[in-house]
């Protein structure tokens, strides 16, 4: 039985291999190279790069369910948020008596606003283990409890997307208020260390960069084994025709459930590695807007093929960086019209253009007429 990596295709293959050769040459070209050399990537381009393989993490997250089981869902941001808080927790935790307020427990906006014990969704964030496990864990049971209602009361469509995109933005709303005691409007920054590593060195940024790809990679590797598996061959059907799959005795539910949950789960390792090396979370990460610009991503790099949504996530915010430094009140008008003509003239994205090329170029079949008329020329 072949596993999964070896039945990656050529774009698959040519992805892990810049993924993690990304992985091993960035930090050389960060710490190794001189400064004044060319070839020397400054500390600011690192936690760009890195930022952006988060968000590829993110854009291959939704494709797994979007591209592959049909479930357009327009929260995704609320589970890399989630993972995200979970990392600021353990990274506030981390800071201890080096704060403003000095507390050896309490964050400094607990001090601030007069808390005077550690609330109990605090505790266990002291230990990296604890928070790596909930950075999975609590996208993951969000995930699994809207998912277990919502698909077994068959919402499909614009519906269960509707819903997801009210799910996210109440929690928008909770994470906003000061009594909910993850840092309000403010969030959570100001971090010092991760594992015992100054977060703000030249070298934890390159180390973070380095996990940000090979967790990309890694991601890709679950997705497509997910995808080429029996399971995804009936996830797939689902996508295409999900009555007529249910009609041949599939638990539909569970299909989609399972899919999800990994998503999810996904999505929240992404916040998890993007908190550090952006120095800070708070609520707006939870806004919508960030949940449908995931979908922007997929949908300009190819929805249903992985490659593709990590690409577009990749090229769109570079796009965004670009932009907004240089036509800042355009870019959103810029971002709208990149979706409509995506949509309406490139429907497999970046990657459709790959493909168009590849087929031009393979050699096409003799015609009948031409057949024909090498036959009359022999004869």
């Amino acid at each position: 039985m072949k596993t999964p990596l070896l039945r990656l295709d050529r774009l698959g293959v040519a992805f892990l291999v810049v993924t993690i050769g990304a992985a091993a040459v960035g930090p050389a070209l960060a710490l190794v190279v001189p400064r004044d050399s060319a070839f020397a990537m400054p500390p600011y381009v690192v936690a760009l790069l890195g930022k952006y393989m988060c968000y590829a993490i993110l854009a291959l997250a939704l494709d797994l369910v979007w591209g592959y089981c049909g479930i357009l869902s327009l929260g995704h941001g609320a589970f890399f948020a989630l993972g995200g808080y979970a990392m600021g927790m353990y990274l506030m935790r981390q800071i201890g008596a080096r704060g403003v307020y000095a507390n050896p427990i309490l964050p400094d906006f607990m001090v601030f606003l007069n808390w005077k014990e550690l609330p109990v969704a605090w505790w266990g964030f002291h230990s990296f283990a604890y928070a790596s496990l909930m950075v999975m864990l609590v996208p993951g049971m969000l995930a699994f409890a809207f998912g277990w209602f919502a698909f077994r009361s068959r919402v499909t469509g614009v519906y269960l997307s509707i819903i997801t995109q009210a799910l996210t933005y109440a929690l928008k709303l909770a994470f906003f208020r000061n009594d909910f005691g993850f840092g309000g409007n403010n969030g959570l920054t100001d971090f010092k260390d991760i594992v015992g590593f100054n977060v703000q060195s030249d070298a934890t940024r390159a180390a973070l960069f380095s996990l940000s790809a090979l967790a990309l990679a890694l991601s890709y590797l679950v997705g497509r084994a997910i995808v080429v598996s029996k399971y995804g061959k009936a996830v797939i059907a689902i996508r295409d025709a999900e009555s007529r799959v249910r009609f041949l005795g599939y638990r539909v539910e569970n299909y989609k459930l399972f899919v999800f949950v990994v998503s999810a789960v996904m999505a929240g390792v992404a916040g998890a590695l993007y908190v550090p090396q952006v120095g800070i979370i708070n609520p707006s990460e939870f806004d919508p807007a960030n949940s449908i610009e995931a979908v922007i991503w997929v949908a300009v790099g190819g929805r249903g093929t992985l490659v593709g949504a990590a690409l577009g996530a990749v090229a769109v915010n570079f796009a965004k960086t670009y932009f907004t430094g240089a036509f800042p009140e355009y870019w959103l008008y810029a971002l709208g019209g990149l979706f409509v003509l995506v949509t309406l003239f490139l429907p497999k994205g970046l990657i459709g253009l790959l493909s168009v090329r590849r087929d031009a170029a393979k050699p096409k079949p003799p015609s009948t007429a031409s057949l024909a008329q090498q036959e009359v020329g022999a004869g």
